[in-house]
């Protein structure tokens, strides 16, 4: 890639201890919840993907994946219902914001496509804007899985004081719709277009005196009706300046979420809009598509 980064495998141990200390700095807080090398160099070496992102030997981002498999059909044989799952993506915080992350995606979805693999599966937090750009808006992932507390109550710095609600994304890497998103085949829709085929906002957010956006009522569109839910622009700022409206969002979005996908929509779009005052963040969700697999 550009700016001198390089995009590669790992196997070495050593490299696997780089990760380790990768790790302490993307995830502080926390000891008990690094991936040991040992366990990094197993899995790179048996099906997995280690992938590395290096400036000039150092390790500055990093990608850990496994093969794993579908659990939507258990009664079928293992072997017709592998998946990939993508555990971590770390960038050093000083190097975030030049595309590395998206480029171990885009490594990643090389190799798993030479293993013969078809959905590559993560979980991420769903109130975090720069990942949802990434996961859904960047790579074309989708999603319809919520995941109340998924991980209980977490020790490091990014999670803690807020329940570990996640997404679970499915990316089918073989897919039309990701296959556009690395070619570049056609230019993004924008809020405009949505709006002009008839979406909705669904929960106005509320800006107070302090600049913090509050969660409105929500107002569930009818069922076939492209819907905007709207998040925080910037999450962990949120919790930084005033946890208990974070814990808000929280609890409205888990309400949102759960109650669209249960009616059969599906994450398929995210709009950042940057230039408005504040920036404002929405997930698009439509309905009745499947899994877009």
């Amino acid at each position: 890639m550009k700016d001198g980064i390089e995009i590669r495998s790992i196997f070495l141990y050593e490299e696997m201890l780089q990760a380790e200390d990768l790790q302490r700095i993307v995830w502080s807080g926390s000891e008990t919840d690094i991936v040991p090398a040992h366990l990094s160099l197993a899995i790179s070496h048996n099906g997995g993907v280690m992938l590395g992102a290096f400036d000039q030997g150092k390790l500055v981002g990093y990608l850990l994946g496994f093969l794993g498999t579908d659990s939507a059909s258990p009664d079928r044989i293992a072997m017709t219902r592998l998946k990939h799952w993508s555990h971590q993506v770390g960038v050093h915080p000083a190097y975030r914001d030049r595309g590395i992350g998206y480029a171990l995606k885009q490594a990643q979805r090389e190799v798993v496509l030479k293993q013969g693999i078809r959905l590559v599966t993560w979980t991420y937090d769903p109130l975090l804007s720069r990942n949802a750009y990434l996961n859904i808006r960047r790579l074309g992932a989708v999603c319809d899985t919520y995941l109340k507390r998924a991980y209980g109550e977490m020790r490091d710095a990014l999670n803690t004081g807020v329940e570990s609600d996640r997404f679970q994304v499915d990316w089918w890497v073989t897919s039309p719709r990701v296959s556009s998103r690395f070619e570049k085949a056609r230019k993004p829709l924008n809020m405009a277009h949505y709006l002009d085929a008839g979406a909705e906002k669904v929960n106005p957010s509320i800006l107070d005196d302090a600049g913090h956006l509050h969660p409105g009522e929500a107002i569930y569109a009818p069922e076939g009706v492209i819907t905007l839910v709207e998040i925080p622009p910037d999450f962990h700022a949120l919790k930084q300046s005033d946890l208990g409206v974070a814990k808000s969002w929280r609890e409205h979005s888990r309400e949102v979420f759960t109650s669209l996908f249960a009616a059969g929509y599906l994450v398929t779009d995210f709009l950042f809009l940057k230039d408005e005052e504040p920036p404002r963040s929405y997930y698009v969700l439509t309905h009745g598509e499947g899994k877009l697999g």
